[in-house]
């Protein structure tokens, strides 16, 4: 293994590279940019970020639609018990 060098190699010149700007990405990363490193299986189960919001959407929509039947059913226990 070679060792890691915490130097620019030899042929890149610091003058080739610009001006460095200081927060030049705050506003961007201020808006709430969220990245997510996926699994390799879930990466390999949804080829595209659309497809992989969709699948979310369509969770985060069955987990309202449980949670509204889960509510129902413990309310109307409630009342049988009560009565």
């Amino acid at each position: 293994m070679s060792k890691i060098k915490d130097e620019m190699r030899t042929e890149y010149k610091r003058k080739d590279l610009g001006k460095g700007v200081r927060g030049k990405y705050f506003e961007r990363y201020a808006k709430g940019t969220n990245l997510v490193l996926l699994n390799d299986k879930v990466a390999k189960a949804f080829p595209s970020a659309e497809a992989v919001n969709e699948a979310l959407l369509g969770l985060l929509a069955l987990t309202e639609q449980t949670a509204r039947i889960t509510s129902r059913a413990t309310r109307a226990s409630r009342k049988r018990s009560v009565a």
